[in-house]
Formats: C-alpha cells, sequence, structure tokens
C-alpha cells in the first residue's frame, strides 16, 4: 500500500531546510528549498525512484488498479524514468524479454528491462518505432507528457492538451482490450472532443489528483479505463451515426 509521508518523511533527513542566499536569486532559492525538504523527494530518494513522480502513478494505481496484470506498457514522456522503473517491475522485464517501450526528447539513463527511444513523441515516426520497441500489444499507454511551460496559463493548457490528445489517439490504436490509458492533463478543462472520443473507446473516463501532486500544481490525470477494443469501438460509432441519420 502507498501511503502519503505523515508527520515530516520516511528519510530521516530534517524538513525545513535553509538554502543560504549566495549568488541565487531568490525565486531560484524558493524552489530549491521547497525541492529539498519534499517529502515525496526524500522518500523518492529512500526507495530508489528517479523522481517523486513514481509516487503519482502508484497512488492511482492503489485505488484504479491500472498495473495489476499488465503484461506489456509504452511510457510516453518519460524521463527520468521512475513511471519506466515501475512498469519495469511489474511487467517483470528484462533485457532478454523486454516489455516495457520508452521515449523522450530528453535524455534517460537506462533501466534495465526498458527499450528507450530519445525522440520527439510528435515525430511520425514515433509511433511505428514504439510498436516495434514494445514487441507486442500493451496493456497499458502512460503519458507524463508536458509542454514547456510559458508562463501564460491558457497556452500552457493548450500545449499539454495537444500532447494529451495525440497521446490519446496513440492508446486506441495500439492498445489490447480491456487495457487502460493514463495522461497528464492541466486544469482548465478537458477537450469536449477528446471525451467523447475516449468515452467512445474505454467503459470509463475520469480525472483524478493524487495527494502526491502539490496542491498548488495545475496537474491533473486523464484516466480511461477498460478499453472496448477496436472492433467494438468501431460498431458503436456506426451505431451512433446510423441513428443520427
Amino acid at each position: 500500500m502507498t501511503k502519503s509521508p505523515i508527520g515530516g518523511n520516511r528519510s530521516g533527513r530534517k524538513l525545513g531546510q535553509k538554502v543560504k542566499k549566495g549568488k541565487l536569486k531568490a525565486s531560484s532559492r524558493r524552489w530549491l528549498e521547497r525541492h529539498i525538504n519534499d517529502p515525496y523527494v526524500q522518500r523518492a530518494q529512500l526507495e530508489g525512484y528517479r523522481a517523486r513522480a513514481a509516487f503519482k502513478l502508484l497512488e492511482i494505481d492503489e485505488k484504479h488498479k491500472i498495473l495489476s496484470g499488465a503484461r506489456r506498457i509504452i511510457d510516453l514522456g518519460a524521463a527520468p524514468g521512475s513511471w519506466s522503473q515501475i512498469a519495469a517491475k511489474v511487467t517483470n522485464s528484462s533485457d532478454a524479454d523486454p516489455r516495457v517501450a520508452a521515449i523522450d526528447f530528453l535524455e534517460m539513463d537506462p533501466i534495465p528491462g526498458v527499450r528507450f527511444l530519445q525522440m520527439d513523441f510528435l515525430d511520425p515516426q514515433a509511433p511505428e518505432k514504439l510498436k516495434e520497441a514494445i514487441g507486442g500489444t500493451p496493456d497499458l499507454v502512460l503519458s507524463d507528457m508536458a509542454a514547456p511551460t510559458t508562463g501564460h496559463r491558457q497556452t500552457d493548457h493548450l500545449r499539454t492538451m495537444h500532447l494529451c490528445e495525440v497521446a490519446a489517439h496513440f492508446a486506441v490504436e495500439v492498445l489490447a482490450k480491456g487495457g487502460h490509458f493514463l495522461a497528464k492533463t492541466f486544469q482548465g478543462g478537458t477537450e469536449r472532443d477528446l471525451l467523447n472520443m475516449l468515452k467512445q473507446n474505454f467503459r470509463q473516463v475520469i480525472h483524478v489528483k493524487p495527494a502526491s501532486s502539490r496542491a498548488e500544481s495545475v496537474e491533473m490525470f486523464l484516466l480511461a479505463k477498460g478499453f472496448k477494443g477496436r472492433d467494438a469501438a468501431a460498431s458503436e460509432e456506426a451505431a451512433e451515426d446510423a441513428a443520427a441519420e
């Protein structure tokens, strides 16, 4: 069971540490202080995860069981690799029998059992390369992709929503029947067309915000559970079109 840090942390490090002023800007110093005093950051270091984001996935899974039974997983926007670490563990992936494919335009240190592609997911060749790398049909597509922030909330929202939409269409293209899709989005409303597409293809579509996602952050996660299968979704769409005529 994944528990939130309570009454401090599990690393033994004292919280409330200050960063000396030195040459740092005030904003940089505040960010660094928040980072080193974040109990999830400290817990990630203690438990061997590359980033605090690991606990977002673990908390979502604790409630929604999206990792249970997953045999192959694709991780979009993977760097630095904490979600890929979890994916490799739950699928028993190994270098000899890789069951996890990951992609990011940033560099990522190797993870045993993870085939990593350093390239932009929006590259037209990326989807096919991921399919080749996974070596089978994935049961789960994860996306922690987010566009670089500009400071303009609406612009950042639209750019990240575009990545979410592209990832969703990719998931529908590759997922096994019964599989799941989880993607980062931002508060501000998910596009209606995207939600309708997901509801047509999945049995349940919800927004979630795990406790490990900072309260001041506008990030949320869009979870689509129980992929109906490409044939079922096509039949349902045909029936709706016929009813509308």
